[in-house]
């Protein structure tokens, strides 16, 4: 681990130029202190770092000094498809590896397209959570990522809308959607998929399992999202809505949402217009239609009216004067 983070260190003067102890400490995720030792161990092993002292003060490499050891670890490697989003690198316990990997490709590259390479990583920035919802917490992934490099047979202990179910799996992937990491993985002779975060406790069986021939992660996670929203919405609601109503549909509904308004017909004298979006069942859709609030109006069908007119009465009950 010290010889990585030597060179990374390295790699950083290299890259980067003059910097102080806290900035190299702060990249390099240790203490000052320990900087200065690796400083220390660098220059006893013939690699001539400067200190300079004062305000503009800071470690660099003697004019023209350069190393050429820049060969990437397998690790290194793979990790660089995460290149651009450090959170979900770190989740699965690759920042490091990956903050080794670009220093390594930064340091291979001519001085005008690593200095290019740099104005991007600046200037754009993935930021995979949805907005004003937490991540959640997944104390399993590492164990759950370990056994999708490996190919290992793994007993998960999960707890599902119905309790808590034990189940062997074989993992086929990860997904990141919306912030919430997903496993994809083979039980009971089908591909499923399980929520990470309620992943209770893994077991690694020590067995090692042959991947599916010509398994595509990208194609499988497609199908199921569209079977997933194909069984859950189902019904249709016809809906009167607002100008207001028509910003507020793609945001609440996604694209339930966009293809409801691909199909509005034409607005009335006040704007409003009439448009058929598709629902999951009448208890939820009640819960997701009452949002929209007094900015729309169910048409349809009769017993979704009906549904929401009760919930409605209920709460102007709840809240009217006593």
């Amino acid at each position: 681990m010290r010889a990585d983070r030597l060179l990374s260190l390295l790699l950083l003067l290299q890259n980067r130029g003059r910097m102080t102890a806290p900035e190299l400490a702060a990249e390099l995720e240790v203490s000052v202190r320990t900087v200065y030792r690796d400083v220390e161990a660098l220059g006893a092993a013939g690699v001539p770092v400067c200190a300079d002292r004062g305000p503009e003060g800071g470690y660099r490499l003697v004019d023209g000094y350069r190393t050429r050891l820049t060969g990437l670890t397998d690790a290194e490697a793979g990790s660089l498809f995460l290149a651009g989003m450090p959170g979900p690198a770190r989740d699965l316990g690759l920042g490091a590896v990956l903050a080794s990997a670009q220093l390594k490709i930064e340091a291979a590259l001519p001085a005008e397209l690593s200095g290019q390479a740099r104005r991007v990583q600046e200037r754009f920035h993935l930021d995979a959570p949805a907005w004003f919802r937490e991540a959640d917490p997944v104390p399993c992934l590492e164990a759950v990522a370990a056994a999708v490099w490996e190919r290992r047979v793994l007993r998960l202990h999960y707890r599902r809308w119905r309790g808590e179910v034990r189940r062997e799996v074989r993992p086929l992937g990860l997904v990141l959607k919306g912030g919430i990491w997903y496993l994809v993985a083979l039980a009971e002779e089908a591909v499923r998929t399980y929520r990470v975060s309620r992943v209770l406790d893994v077991e690694d069986t020590g067995e090692v399992f042959e991947r599916p021939a010509g398994f595509d992660l990208a194609a499988s996670w497609a199908e199921s999202s569209r079977r997933l929203e194909a069984a859950l919405r189902q019904d249709t609601a016809r809906l009167r809505i607002s100008p207001r109503a028509r910003l507020l549909l793609p945001m609440q509904f996604g694209a339930a949402g966009v293809r409801a308004l691909e199909g509005a017909g034409p607005p009335d004298g006040d704007g409003w217009v009439e448009v058929e979006l598709t629902v999951e069942s009448e208890a939820v859709a009640v819960g997701d239609l009452l949002r929209l609030g007094p900015e729309a109006e169910v048409l349809g069908p009769c017993t979704l009216r009906q549904a929401v007119a009760r919930a409605v009465a209920v709460l102007a009950d709840r809240y009217g004067e006593p």
